[in-house]
């Protein structure tokens, strides 16, 4: 595709089209379900930090409201990047299960041996696992009592006393089950194709493209660099198939000069792009928020060097204008913001943080700077 540049932006323009594109500055009215769907992917290895990350973005939200999506199934939970839990989307969430599951890591010859299924087993034991949740949700020690009762599977007893955690991913990837309501401090596990909001898993050659687009419609202006790391490092698209999709989006994407760097959006943004302007925004977002991980903590753009360790052991980031600036942390009802930026801290917006976040928890927070 073409490289030649037509618009020209500085990176706090940059930021600042890319904050309203992630519901963050203006703050969002959008459903639970288009939050996550505006994200791609909303981590969930700690649910707090998932609902915080979806509430930030809605100017008027209550707690619960993201275990509630899933409940009622706006929102599903799979398995999808670097293999760890995530909150998609029903209605688009399978473009990047499809990607996921074109590894097909399930036959690689250590899964074969380990679990005692080989490649042609797989579509039956799907099926039979379909089978045993048409009556709902199980825990993955009652679908394993179900499963190892059929003598195809009894071998398989002790790996769903231990958990089952790899076994199962590959029935996200592929669209069979997702994760169902907690029950009793358990996950459930229920068939996907009861939501009657999933349209199925795409064809890989539709999927790709698709991804590419969103992505891009999210966290641009972007490099392939950050595509790569996106989808390549984090759903194992591989290099060159994720190149092969590129390729075939054509003038779709428009290339743009961003401080002398080559970044690409949706041709469609070019012009939104071009006419936004920086912002001055402080939010207060939660540890691996969408905002950190979607370009990754490598980018200088977002995180500077110096705070890319803090945001890889999963502190929560004081965002200035799309750019890391600080820290803030809860202990009780004390508030403490840790400024790190080498700006003077705003503090008044600062303080308006404070006082939203209070809001959105529900219970005042007395507020303390560090430096």
């Amino acid at each position: 595709m073409k490289t030649s540049t037509e618009t020209t932006v500085t990176w706090a323009q940059a930021l600042g089209w890319r904050m309203g594109r992630h519901l963050l500055d203006p703050i969002g009215s959008e459903s639970v379900a288009d939050v996550v769907r505006r994200l791609g992917a909303v981590l969930s290895m700690d649910e707090s930090l998932a609902e915080l990350a979806v509430r930030t973005r809605r100017e008027t939200s209550r707690p619960g409201e993201l275990a509630a999506a899933v409940a009622d199934g706006t929102v599903i939970k799979a398995f999808a990047f670097r293999g760890a839990m995530h909150y998609l989307a029903p209605e688009d969430g399978g473009i990047y299960l499809a990607l996921r599951s074109a590894g097909r890591q399930w036959e690689l010859p250590s899964w074969v041996e380990y679990y005692r299924l080989a490649p042609q087993d797989w579509p039956d034991f799907r099926a039979a696992v379909r089978d045993a949740l048409s009556d709902g949700p199980l825990t993955i020690f009652e679908l394993g009592d179900v499963l190892t009762r059929r003598p195809a599977y009894r071998h398989l007893k002790p790996v769903f006393a231990e958990g089952a955690g790899t076994l199962i991913k590959p029935l996200t990837w592929q669209g069979d089950v997702s994760l169902g309501p907690r029950r009793d401090g358990q996950h459930t596990f229920q068939r996907l194709d009861s939501n009657p909001r999933w349209p199925g898993l795409p064809e890989l050659d539709d999927a790709g493209p698709r991804a590419i687009t969103a992505y891009f419609r999210s966290y641009g202006p972007a490099t392939f660099a950050h595509l790569h790391y996106w989808l390549g490092n984090g759903l194992s698209a591989g290099r060159k198939r994720i190149n092969g999709w590129i390729s075939g989006l054509g003038d779709r994407l428009a290339a743009v000069d961003v401080q002398g760097t080559t970044a690409y959006v949706v041709r469609e943004d070019v012009d939104a792009l071009a006419a936004s302007r920086h912002s001055e925004a402080v939010r207060f977002l939660p540890g691996h928020d969408q905002w950190v991980i979607g370009p990754g903590t490598s980018d200088v753009h977002v995180t500077p060097a110096s705070l890319r360790a803090l945001m890889t052991r999963k502190a929560n980031p004081v965002v200035v204008g799309g750019v890391v600036c600080g820290t803030w942390a809860l202990r009780g009802d004390e508030l403490t913001v840790a400024w790190l930026g080498e700006r003077r801290p705003p503090e008044k917006a600062i303080e308006q943080e404070a006082a939203r976040l209070s809001g959105i928890l529900g219970r005042d927070l007395h507020l303390r700077r560090t430096s």
